[in-house]
């Protein structure tokens, strides 16, 4: 009822959900005001990733699916931050393929800033880690579908190669926190591995390092990829559908690691690490491809374009 009365004094010309919460209260508010609603698909849920998740009882995940599946009813348009996300839930919540509109996630240039050698050295002064050692960072809640423990296994093959390395993850900690210091201590790498919690400089801890993965398991399209290619940082990346269309493997920008494989995560590291040229190439088409798609301008005229048809 609140949501109907702030509503109703607004008088918005269309209202826009995102995530589970938001998306149930604003769809029946929107239709019992009879303000058209756009819900976005920002990940690929419900899927055997998410049904068999540790984190999540099955009735509540099923039961969450169906409330979901039902008020999508409600919906004027949908938004997908990623092509692979409108294929996923538009099967899953069983709404038309028609109905969704794919506008990637964009970040601003001038906020973002670029990488510096001064940058860089700030935010390792702040880590405490000197010049010398590679860095190697992961950024992400922690979740089991983020596939950080997936980088925690692989530091024991990056150690055997480059023995004076650093693994620091960002984010929030969370249900998979423990998992990922227990497969520290069982590696012998608890040593190597610093758990940074939540970062609000997360683009100067980019140009901290000399490595950037994203090992997650499902992504709707990967917000903190495009920061990394922002920023010209090398990176190694899970070979996932949403990965794959945000980098065009057409042109290469990333070394992709095959699903859950932390061999493959520690030999892309390794790659990057001991060929700079390679990653330089990698980083420059990285940033090409960025500033031509994911820029904040480009995705803002996409929106405002959807907004207008909805609201017509």
């Amino acid at each position: 009822w609140r949501t109907m009365r702030l509503i109703r004094e607004l008088r918005p010309d269309v209202l826009h959900t995102t995530l589970f919460e938001a998306d149930i209260v604003g769809r029946v508010a929107g239709r019992l005001t009879g303000v058209p609603t756009i819900s976005s698909f920002v990940t690929e849920a419900y899927g055997p990733e998410h049904y068999n998740n540790p984190e999540y009882h099955p009735i509540k995940v099923r039961g969450a699916h169906w409330v979901d599946v039902l008020t999508a009813r409600l919906v004027t348009r949908f938004h997908a931050v990623s092509a692979s996300a409108a294929d996923v839930m538009s099967s899953r919540l069983r709404v038309s393929r028609q109905k969704i509109d794919v506008i990637h996630r964009g970040r601003d240039p001038k906020r973002i800033g670029v990488r510096t050698s001064e940058r860089r050295n700030l935010a390792r002064k702040s880590l405490g880690i000197d010049d010398d050692t590679p860095l190697i960072l992961s950024v992400g809640r922690h979740y089991h579908f983020k596939g950080l423990d997936l980088v925690v296994h692989a530091m024991k093959d990056v150690l055997e190669v480059i023995p004076n390395c650093q693994l620091v993850i960002a984010g929030r900690e969370g249900p998979a926190t423990p998992e990922l210091l227990a497969i520290a201590e069982q590696d012998g790498t608890s040593d190597h591995l610093s758990i940074a919690g939540y970062r609000s400089d997360i683009a100067d801890l980019m140009c901290a390092a000399d490595v950037f993965v994203l090992p997650s398991r499902a992504e709707g399209s990967p917000g903190v990829l495009i920061e990394a290619m922002a920023l010209e940082v090398p990176t190694v990346a899970s070979d996932i559908p949403s990965v794959r269309e945000l980098v065009d493997t057409d042109c290469e920008v990333v070394v992709l690691a095959a699903f859950e494989s932390p061999k493959d995560i520690a030999a892309g590291i390794i790659e990057l690490i001991q060929d700079p040229e390679r990653a330089l190439e990698l980083t420059a088409a990285a940033r090409e491809r960025y500033l031509s798609r994911y820029t904040m301008s480009a995705i803002a005229d996409d929106t405002l374009a959807l907004y207008r048809s909805v609201a017509s």
